[in-house]
């Protein structure tokens, strides 16, 4: 689906689910692939995945109204299109030195108008905290990208604790009631500002 493409109420949300972390080892795609599964029946969302691992992005960003690294543009060509046309996001992320990666740093900053006026909702892991203090950074830098982040978000904790060798929670009832407590906070949202964003284009 395309930014341009009509709405309804009944056409579902289009949902790019961001996976943050490149790390070796990362537990990142198994927690993914669990909330994946774990959002499934959830008529008005249609899920698209991001690995930020499959997208080879440069750290060197060009001065404003410079030309990008090639690098820069084969990397973002098959994945910013598909950013554009979200109507909401959830980002996977782990939390590393009180704070999440630099690899998603890096992704969301090689985009702006793609975030606005649209949702984000959350899915951390890591340590005793899952990951929560990665997040309430991120709700920062979303803001400043005009985007809303949903209150309620899914929290893990770390492999020694809270989550099996396969990524799976292992208190899965209550994790995943957090999961459909934040999509439906996620639909919510993301139905209004879409029908927003159709009637009344949003001017950051």
């Amino acid at each position: 689906m395309s930014a341009s493409t009509p709405t309804t109420p009944e056409t579902p949300l289009h949902v790019v689910v961001i996976v943050g972390s490149v790390r070796e080892g990362r537990q990142g795609r198994a927690v993914t692939d669990w909330f994946l599964r774990a959002a499934e029946g959830h008529g008005e969302l249609d899920f698209d995945l991001i690995d930020l691992a499959d997208v080879d992005l440069p750290l060197v960003m060009p001065s404003y109204g410079g030309t990008p690294d090639p690098r820069a543009v084969a990397a973002l060509e098959p994945v910013s299109p598909r950013v554009a046309a979200a109507d909401a996001f959830v980002v996977v992320t782990p939390e590393y030195n009180h704070s999440f990666p630099a690899s998603l740093k890096n992704f969301i900053d090689w985009h702006h108008p793609q975030w606005q006026a649209k949702p984000v909702g959350f899915v951390s892991y890591g340590g005793l905290a899952g990951g929560i203090r990665a997040v309430e950074q991120l709700r920062l830098v979303f803001a400043e990208l005009h985007a809303t982040t949903v209150r309620d978000a899914v929290s893990l904790h770390g492999p020694w604790s809270g989550l099996g060798e396969d990524g799976v929670p292992r208190d899965v009832t209550v994790s995943e009631g957090a999961v459909k407590g934040m999509l439906g906070q996620l639909a919510w949202w993301g139905q209004a500002l879409r029908t927003a964003r159709d009637t009344h284009p949003y001017q950051g």
